[in-house]
């Protein structure tokens, strides 16, 4: 996904890492959920796609779990998105782990190194 760099989608990804992360907070009851955090949104170069960077705890089965969670939530999140921001297009969400903080941690090559 070729991604914008432009001060709209910046601001737009902003808006949604945060309305994501206070509903995650405030309204879904899914105990898959608990202590997962939106470390960032990536929009692309139309908007109409919003890839959200999460980071958590555990293992491959808890990954899987709360990856399986945050898809079923999607179109939840997605309607919350709708009536909060009040825009024109509500961008799809795809959910991607963020393993950045653990890839400086444990030396593992990201793209940068490789």
């Amino acid at each position: 996904m070729k991604t914008s760099s432009s001060r709209r989608s910046i601001r737009l990804s902003d808006q949604i890492q945060q309305e994501i992360g206070t509903l995650l907070l405030e309204d879904i009851q899914d105990p898959r959920l608990e202590l997962v955090t939106i470390s960032g949104v990536r929009m692309n170069r139309d908007l109409k796609i919003a890839e959200v960077l999460y980071t958590m705890s555990g293992g491959p089965e808890r990954e899987a779990e709360v990856q399986a969670a945050l898809e079923h939530a999607a179109g939840f999140l997605r309607s919350s998105l709708g009536r909060r921001l009040k825009l024109k297009y509500i961008p799809q969400l795809r959910f991607s782990r963020d393993q950045f903080l653990e890839d400086m941690i444990y030396g593992k090559p990201g793209p940068a190194n490789s």
